[in-house]
């Protein structure tokens, strides 16, 4: 009897055993492979997703400093100009002008963004973006041919500088496409545009259609 009792309980702690023993190192090593085949096949997707999320991030950036010079150009009853200057290791940064004389020198008190180096701005239309023309003609205005950076009167409305004044574009605007490359040569690309109201909009390619 007491045999009996024994065996069966060496049956149960086999089974006990066999139920938490683990991994062998022949399941770990498949798991590993598999898990690295995974991360092999994902790893351009997930880097050209932090490409696009990074352009995105500087439209935005671009955008918020766009209606920066807005609102302190009506505030102020004046007009400011965004412009860019270059620094160290080719990095891009993008300004109010808010020198009287609109001088286009950068100063530390202005508001600014930079860019990185690997981001390209095209400034009106021709950049080569995808769907182009049929973009700019659904947004229901005139872009401003001349390839400058913006500008907004006292009234927030988009103008060309004319000296000490800035006339407001009559039913015009300005449009920017922003882009940069992913993986494997693909490109990334958004757009900026500033509609004849001096609303800021910002767009973005999902690969088939713009969407603000």
């Amino acid at each position: 009897m007491n045999k009996l009792v024994c065996r069966e309980q060496d049956s149960i702690m086999a089974d006990r055993v066999r139920k938490y023993r683990g991994f062998s190192l022949l399941e770990m090593v498949v798991s590993v492979a598999i898990l690295m085949i995974l991360m092999a096949i994902s790893a351009p997707y997930l880097m050209n997703a932090v490409y696009a999320m990074r352009l995105r991030y500087t439209a935005v950036d671009l955008s918020g400093l766009m209606q920066k010079a807005r609102i302190d150009a009506v505030r102020k009853n004046t007009f400011y100009s965004i412009q860019q200057a270059t620094v160290g290791g080719g990095q891009i940064i993008y300004f109010v002008d808010e020198s009287p004389a609109r001088s286009g020198t950068i100063s530390p008190a202005y508001p600014q963004v930079a860019i990185s180096n690997q981001i390209t701005v095209h400034f009106g239309t021709g950049s080569g973006a995808p769907g182009e023309t049929a973009f700019v003609t659904n947004l229901g205005f005139t872009p401003d041919a001349s390839s400058v950076l913006p500008n907004f009167n006292a009234r927030g409305l988009p103008c060309l500088t004319a000296g000490a004044t800035c006339p407001q574009i009559p039913g015009g605007g300005f449009v920017y496409f922003i882009s940069n490359t992913g993986m494997y040569g693909s490109t990334n690309w958004a757009a900026l545009a500033v509609t004849s109201s001096g609303r800021v909009q910002v767009w973005g390619y999902d690969g088939t259609n713009w969407n603000e």
